[in-house]
């Protein structure tokens, strides 16, 4: 969490020494002037410049909520190329003004105690809800590139509370800081924390659409750099350097340190020492009349920033349809829907049938669904919410075991902007890659069928080192096949069972196919504990081959089984939990790659038309993983799952990891809806 904390407690630490020293002066120089009468509109200045800086942080954070995915990464771009021009102002003022910071402040304090209870607070409020405004800012940028780690806030505090006990220190000369010094080096690291702010701003209006370039990397190290190590991470937190960044994100960062970078520590070389470093020292000021003016209640002027900010983000969020509730059923479909308001909305499903039903928010005109709920029970209400523009909307329930029903159309009048639905495939558009797929799983068999009967006749010639090579060129081929495990059916657990759950475990008379095969070669059982076994793996290979063509393929099967083959193998082959003794989950896996791959090549025209930015970013993906599986594979052997060293098994388990999320939508976008 350290990453993520320590651009955010630099940050603190410096904003708070800054706010903080500007407070103990004004204290200090209140104090020596005999008018401790005048704190409390100081105070209450500090507490309204808080309230300021804690209600604009919540404004940034609801109001980004309610936007759009693309809305919300456009909106954090814009905020964050805005922070680094706050936080690059702000360490060049710093730079200049540290040697005369507190002669600053009390020529403004000498002339507020000369000009009333108003101007004195205003002097504080505004000198500590600069430095407030700048947090908050930052810190919301940093929170939002760091997800959903508490890092940023945590380092945050921490600075603050190091700058509280620092300012309290120097208010009681128990401490001397030089802060020329301290500003300029706290300024250099912080120049090239806000190059990577920037890179990170500049991805941001990227995937907004604000800027292109998304798909144009100026380097993609994802396949060679552990994403997941300790080094990585902490590059990654403190200075948003990632292992892939696009051409604009290199250029930006890369031009901003090669400007900023020298005209800053140009400037520090160009100062003129002073014979006797500046500290935060406080010297005496004359004493000013004693007065007691009225002051404005401090509760009061700490609301106001917490209202206005309430009032922001209740006009932001969109009014949601919640009091419209639309029924689901058999007879009752769409009961109760209106026309709504273009704009993002929240519609309650209500189902008032008696069995569990799914609903679809759709253009009538292409079967588009704007929005969805899926296994609403009879009885119960769940909230959809589904941006709404000009057009058409109907509702489609679809009750379990029972007919689609939709309901009438609502025509929407007005703008809104363009609105993105999914148009679902029909079985008819999967009917080209089914049968694609078939003849690869009809071949497969083919090949599968030859390798077994080989690997048999090895076994009962007692060629068992034969046996053991030919054994996995056999499981490699069934391996590629993954997609069509559903549909087959008994054949599979003969042919790829595993002991898992079995009585007698591995000496269970269950216990068969390629696993009870795999585990008597590497145990060394004899050729005739394996002869029956083989045959019988042949014998099941032969039957599914024959039964294949006539069994039930849900089309919907394609889809699925482009996310679950791998996610099998990150659960059972990259665990090891598989192995019987040959050592080769790496073998399997890479088998399972090359399946996902024809897979995905008979789903390419469907999924291009879908998701056209899909499958580009997936086939990086899949050759990152491949780089990686490659370099397990030296000659004829695979090196075993429990011997690979720490950071080589977390980088494939991360590629793999990261493969797996590219590919869940792919479900999704291909999902076979029923039709009225």
């Amino acid at each position: 969490m350290w990453d993520d904390a320590f651009p955010s407690f630099l940050i603190g630490l410096r904003e708070g020494l800054e706010a903080g020293l500007i407070v103990s002066i004004l204290v200090a120089t209140l104090v020596r002037a005999d008018a401790r009468s005048r704190l409390p509109q100081v105070w209450t200045g500090v507490l309204a410049a808080i309230a300021l800086a804690m209600s604009f942080g919540a404004v940034l954070t609801f109001t980004a909520a309610n936007l759009s995915a693309t809305a919300q990464e456009a909106f954090g771009g814009v905020l964050s190329v805005i922070a680094v021009a706050f936080v690059t102002a702000m360490v060049f003022w710093m730079r200049r003004s540290a040697r005369t910071f507190s002669g600053e402040i009390r020529e403004k304090v000498a002339g507020a105690l000369g000009m009333g209870a108003g101007v004195l607070m205003l002097t504080s409020f505004l000198a500590v809800g600069r430095e407030g405004l700048e947090t908050a800012l930052f810190l919301w940028t940093t929170a939002r590139a760091a997800g959903e780690s508490a890092g940023p806030l945590t380092g945050a505090g921490i600075g603050l509370v190091l700058a509280a006990a620092l300012c309290w220190g120097l208010y009681r000369r128990v401490l001397r800081i030089n802060l020329t010094k301290f500003f300029t080096a706290t300024g250099v690291v912080l120049v090239v924390i806000a190059a990577g702010v920037l890179g990170y701003g500049l991805r941001d209006l990227q995937e907004g659409g604000v800027l292109p370039g998304l798909t144009t990397y100026a380097f993609d190290l994802s396949g060679s750099v552990d994403a997941g190590s300790w080094y990585s991470t902490l590059i990654q937190g403190v200075f948003n350097l990632m292992p892939t960044m696009t051409w604009l994100q290199v250029v930006g960062y890369v031009g901003y340190l090669a400007v900023v970078m020298p005209l800053f520590v140009r400037g520090v070389k160009k100062e003129t020492p002073k014979p006797t470093p500046a500290t935060a020292e406080l010297s005496e000021s004359p004493p000013s009349p004693r007065r007691r003016p009225a002051w404005v209640v401090p509760v009061a002027v700490v609301t106001v920033p917490a209202v206005v900010a309430g009032l922001v983000v209740a006009f932001a969020r969109p009014k949601p349809a919640s009091s419209e509730t639309v029924a689901v059923s058999e007879t009752e479909c769409g009961k109760g829907f209106t026309a709504p308001d273009t704009g993002r909305q929240t519609f309650q499903m209500h189902n008032t049938g008696d069995k569990t039903a799914e609903v679809y928010l759709i253009d009538p005109a292409t079967d588009a669904v704007y929005g969805e709920v899926e296994g609403l029970a009879p009885g119960t209400t769940r909230d959809l919410v589904a941006t709404v523009g000009g057009g058409s909307y109907a509702w489609r329930c679809v009750p379990t075991g029972a007919k689609a029903v939709t309901s009438a159309t609502v025509h929407v009048s007005g703008g809104g902007g363009a609105v993105k639905a999914v148009v679902p495939v029909s079985e008819s558009d999967l009917a080209a890659p089914l049968k694609a797929y078939k003849v690869y799983v009809d071949q497969g068999l083919a090949t599968l069928e030859t390798q077994t009967r080989q690997l048999s006749a090895d076994i009962a010639g007692n060629h068992l080192d034969r046996a053991r090579t030919d054994w996995l060129t056999a499981h490699r081929t069934y391996s590629s096949l993954g997609a069509a495990y559903g549909t087959f059916e008994d054949f599979d657990k003969k042919i790829n069972g595993r002991a898992d759950g079995l009585a007698g475990g591995v000496d269970d008379k269950d216990f068969a196919g390629f696993h009870r095969i795999e585990y008597g070669l590497w145990h060394g059982q004899s050729a005739g504990e394996l002869k029956v076994p083989a045959q019988q793996l042949v014998a099941a290979v032969v039957g599914l081959r024959k039964a294949f063509p006539t069994q039930d393929f849900d089309p919907g099967d394609l889809p699925l089984r482009a996310h679950e083959i791998l996610e099998n193998a990150l659960q059972f082959e990259l665990t090891g939990d598989t192995d019987e003794g040959s050592g080769t989950n790496l073998a399997t896996v890479d088998s399972n790659l090359a399946g996902t791959r024809e897979l995905l090549t008979v789903l390419k025209p469907l999924l291009t038309k879908e998701s056209p930015k899909l499958l580009p970013g997936v086939d990086a993906d899949i050759a990152r993983v491949q780089k990686l599986l490659d370099s397990a594979h030296q000659g004829g052997s695979w090196t075993p799952v429990e011997q690979l060293d720490q950071a080589s098994r977390v980088r494939l388990d991360g590629a793999t990891g990261q493969l797996l999320e590219d590919l869940a939508p792919v479900p999704d976008l291909l999902e076979i809806r029923k039709s009225a």
